[in-house]
């Protein structure tokens, strides 16, 4: 029996996230798994990756195949150098916290208002508002 390493995916259809299962390699990809090793989450930022080490060790060590997206994340988390004997690669960088934005208080400003703001009316408006003032004028003289 051939054994592989590989996704089985899960969530909904824009937001998909996976679990690293141990398989039988005739199962479907969705199929029933031996073991689960590890989870991936490529829609977060950044993408969230969890391996058992110690359980991809084992699986490795007995013939399990990776498949090539298994064998990517396993070269990132550094399992599958260590299984090779080769040097470990660089941490993954989790990137640092954006600090808040400051507010308006902490800038220093003040909220007493400045006037209010007077914008210029447009020609015809100012014909309408002339006729509207002469006619009312008028009429009060009367």
């Amino acid at each position: 029996m051939a054994v592989k390493i590989k996704l089985k995916r899960l969530g909904k259809i824009r937001a998909p996230h996976y679990r690293i299962v141990v398989a039988d390699s005739r199962t479907r990809r969705d199929g029933r798994a031996i073991e689960e090793i590890g989870l991936y989450h490529p829609v977060q930022n950044p993408s969230r990756i969890e391996v058992d080490s110690e359980r991809a060790q084992y699986w490795l060590g007995v013939g399990a195949q990776p498949t090539e997206p298994v064998l990517a994340i396993l070269k990132k988390t550094g399992d599958w150098q260590k299984f090779k004997g080769e040097p470990a690669p660089a941490p993954l960088l989790q990137p640092a916290e954006k600090a808040a934005r400051p507010s308006f208080e902490a800038l220093g400003g003040d909220d007493a208002g400045k006037g209010e703001a007077i914008t210029q009316k447009k020609k015809s408006e100012k014909k309408d508002e002339a006729a509207a003032e002469s006619s009312s004028s008028e009429s009060t003289e009367a």
